[in-house]
């Protein structure tokens, strides 16, 4: 198969490295004599050519791409409410939810795309796998802030995002012991614990709270307390937005987007409030939120942005299509789409990471 011209969309939620797999796309393919359009708001572009952003969908040249590297987001935007087999669009002053997969694969000839570099996390790779299906040249880079995508060691933005909330607690780290307060911080994590483990693993929290294990406040009382009874008159707790008590279902918010995931919204303060009545001292909560999802990538995923989006590029060439490029340590590989979202990634309540974590007295509320 003659390779002329590739898309490249990014999907579901921003995150920082995606500009570095853009680039390395676009830089690669111009080694190979190969056009690179970008395709603006993932689905969006493909849904509707004249979408509504300022640029719609452009040529990407190496000029274009040369000073992105180290920015946050994403040059061609992105979006995670355009599932193109549940789209929510206005029909009059209504909004339907309807099925459009089909102007998605007729657009995509319409373009004269020869191929199609898909990069995002579960949810996007499981939109990609449908539209294989319908007949698209797909190839796959894996993207997620939570590292919940299976094939790969790692995604990119995970790294960055552990970052951010690290530095978070070593700052909250301060003003608990001025106050002797038990700070909780509440990261990103909808089903996979990895940010609020490796976090409060890099940052030195005394609580940690996950999705894969729903907690009691006993233990946390204890723990707390057990650190009182030793003269350290602080706490700081970590929790993952998805993470719950035991028996109960995680809080989400009243509203959200449409055709959007639902909102979740408010773990720690929900901990917050059963445990102050519990505790001789004063409770305090931060949503680092969308905090984690900007800011300039950490050297780690520039460098693995940049190592995915030339593997993607020579799978493009194989003609590897269904194929998503993972880091296999210290490779580059493939593994089939179908693969990487066939059974989601989970932090392991019984593994070396959680034992780690309880070795050195990090209560996980169970």
């Amino acid at each position: 198969m003659s390779i002329e011209r590739v898309g490249i969309l990014t999907s579901g939620g921003d995150c920082p490295g995606l500009n570095a797999v853009i680039r390395a796309v676009v830089l690669s393919a111009h080694q190979r004599g190969w056009e690179v359009l970008g395709i603006e708001d993932a689905t969006e572009g493909l849904i509707d050519l004249e979408v509504r952003a300022p640029h719609g969908n452009r040529v990407l040249t190496p000029t274009l791409v040369d000073a992105i590297l180290d920015r946050g987001g994403t040059l061609i935007g992105t979006s995670n409410s355009a599932d193109p087999f549940h789209y929510f669009g206005h029909r009059g002053s209504e909004e339907r939810e309807s099925d459009v997969s089909a102007k998605v694969v007729e657009n995509y000839h319409r373009l004269e795309l020869d191929a199609l570099i898909w990069v995002g996390g579960d949810g996007s790779m499981r939109i990609a796998q449908r539209l294989i299906e319908r007949g698209l040249a797909i190839v796959g880079v894996p993207k997620t802030i939570d590292l919940d995508l299976g094939g790969t060691d790692y995604t990119i933005g995970f790294h960055t995002a552990v970052q951010t909330a690290t530095s978070a607690i070593d700052r909250l780290q301060d003003t608990a012991a001025s106050h002797d307060r038990l700070m909780i911080v509440e990261v990103m994590g909808r089903d996979a614990g990895f940010v609020a483990l490796h976090s409060a693993l890099a940052g030195g929290a005394h609580i940690c709270l996950i999705p894969e294990i729903p907690y009691r406040l006993e233990p946390v009382v204890e723990r707390i307390q057990k650190r009182r009874d030793d003269g350290l008159l602080f706490s700081i707790a970590v929790v993952a937005e998805g993470a719950a008590p035991s028996g109960v279902a995680p809080t989400y918010a009243e509203t959200g987007e449409a055709g959007g995931m639902p909102k979740l919204f408010g773990a720690g303060s929900r901990m917050a409030a059963a445990l102050d009545p519990m505790l001789p001292l004063e409770v305090r909560v931060s949503v680092l939120g969308h905090i984690q999802r900007g800011g300039s990538p950490t050297e780690f995923d520039r460098i693995l942005g940049t190592r995915l989006g030339v593997a993607a590029v020579e799978a493009v060439a194989d003609g590897a299509f269904g194929s998503m490029v993972a880091l296999q340590t210290p490779n580059i590989g493939r593994v089939s789409i179908n693969e990487a979202i066939a059974v989601p990634r989970r932090v392991d309540p019984a593994g070396q990471l959680v034992e780690a974590a309880r070795a050195i007295g990090i209560e996980m509320g169970s």
